[in-house]
């Protein structure tokens, strides 16, 4: 009898400590997935854009009309920011981030005549960050392997009859440190549930100007124009690099030149710091 009871009270003991490890597992398992629902990062997207200009074509400052076939441009180095206070790249302070995500960390060429003139902006990268307001980004451009340009701009510029086929090699890096994107529509903000965009912003009016602007606007007196350039054809063609453009250009002219490449980078409207 005693025998008996013994088991019957170990046995008891067995039951009530199974039921426990069986009820621990369960409470595991329910807050596993509770942290998994709870996730805050989402889909961080990388764009480039060149604008219109380089979609749809347009009128330089001296009345060439100028429309690309290829604009390709090399990125690397692209980080995205959260900064509080925002970064202001007008002005001498660092970025100062309390959030950072690598959104590209190895070179990569863009076409940003790619698609119709429509077109949206290229995908360059995308990454899983953390939800908050990107409001900072920082990338070089750099120069690729292949062609050892930091920028490719492959087109065609029309004017009085006379026609160019042109290839600029520009292998010019550069690195910039911008502001939140200034625009139609905010960029940036990722929050639980949505997906948002960055977006580096190449601005080649800078460079060519634009006919549509006044003679005196800003926009036309820094850019170097496409006549310059197209002294420099030989029978309706212009394959030429900077080195060469240094060798020909007016000191003025190509001191032009290298202002507008510093100045391409941009957010939106928004201004670049050049670094480098």
């Amino acid at each position: 009898m005693k025998n008996w009871f013994n088991f019957s009270f170990v046995s008891f003991i067995a039951i009530l400590f199974l039921s426990s490890c069986s009820n621990n597992s369960s409470n595991t398992t329910t807050t596993t997935v509770s942290e998994n629902e709870d996730s805050t990062e989402e889909t961080l997207t990388l764009v480039a854009n060149g604008e219109d200009f380089i979609r749809q074509g347009f009128i330089s400052k001296d009345g060439w009309r100028i429309d690309f076939n290829h604009a390709y441009v090399t990125l690397n180095e692209v980080i995205a920011y959260q900064t509080d206070p925002p970064f202001n790249a007008e002005s001498d302070e660092m970025i100062n981030a309390s959030e950072s995500i690598i959104l590209v960390d190895e070179a990569i060429t863009i076409d940003l005549a790619q698609g119709d003139e429509n077109a949206s902006p290229i995908i360059v990268a995308e990454a899983i960050a953390p939800t908050g307001v990107y409001n900072a980004i920082s990338w070089k451009l750099i120069n690729d392997a292949q062609s050892n340009s930091s920028i490719v701009l492959d087109g065609i510029a029309v004017k009085n009859g006379e026609t160019i086929n042109f290839v600029l090699n520009l292998p010019i890096p550069l690195e910039y440190q911008c502001g939140e994107f200034v625009g139609d529509e905010r960029k940036g903000v990722l929050e639980a549930g949505k997906d948002a965009q960055l977006e580096t912003t190449f601005h080649f009016d800078h460079i060519f100007g634009d006919g549509e602007a006044t003679p005196e606007d800003e926009i036309n007196v820094g850019a170097i124009g496409f006549q310059p350039l197209a002294q420099l054809s030989n029978n309706g063609e212009l394959n030429i690099d900077l080195a060469t453009m240094k060798a020909q250009l007016s000191p003025e002219d190509y001191e032009k030149l290298e202002k507008n490449l510093q100045s391409l980078g941009h957010v939106g409207e928004g201004h670049c710091r050049l670094v480098s």
